[in-house]
């Protein structure tokens, strides 16, 4: 194998100003100005070393596949480190015609009553330190760790997905429709 797919199977991540992490054995902790959150790279077959500054990933194999999981280290590090320093916000709409959908938060629990009518509100949880906020018809996402709080809203929008119905017609549920960089108050 030459030297040029070699390289092709390293890659490196700068590590931002203010973040520091450590490594134990699989597991890195990164603390920021925001926070600290971890992530296991146990099941993800990657090299991981830390030295002056940078996160060095070693690829496993040499076939395609473990080109796109270094790269795919690569980025979930990146997020992390890009959301420690700045943090990350969704906003969610509440979308309804005739009955008023209400939306709460108890604990690390999201609650949407009212849907189409229904007693019994639809109860979805919370992932990781994800902050839910209503505002009115507006749910507001932030947190540091951009997997947890796209789940978060994955998992709002899919309890208020409505079934056995035209999706055409019955468009009541909670949306996405902003999605951005840095912490909204």
């Amino acid at each position: 194998m030459s030297t040029n797919q070699v390289e092709k199977f390293q890659d490196e991540v700068a590590i931002p100003e203010g973040v520091t992490i450590t490594q134990n054995k699989n597991m890195l902790e990164f603390v920021g100005p925001l926070g600290k959150t971890y992530k296991n790279f146990r099941d993800i077959p990657v090299q991981v070393e830390i030295s002056d500054g940078k996160v060095h990933l070693n690829a496993i194999g040499t076939r395609k596949k473990d080109y796109s999981i270094l790269h795919t280290a690569r980025s979930i590090i990146r997020n992390i480190c890009e959301g420690l320093v700045e943090g990350y916000t969704i906003k969610m709409k509440v979308v309804f015609s005739h009955f008023p959908i209400t939306v709460k938060v108890e604990g690390k629990k999201v609650l949407i009553e009212n849907f189409q009518g229904e007693r019994a509100p639809r109860v979805t949880n919370i992932v990781g330190n994800t902050k839910v906020i209503p505002k009115g018809e507006d749910v507001i996402l932030t947190g540091e760790v951009l997997t947890d709080i796209t789940q978060t809203a994955a998992n709002i929008e899919l309890k208020s997905k409505v079934k056995n119905k035209d999706h055409r017609v019955f468009l009541d549920g909670v949306y996405i429709f902003e999605k951005k960089k840095g912490i909204e108050k």
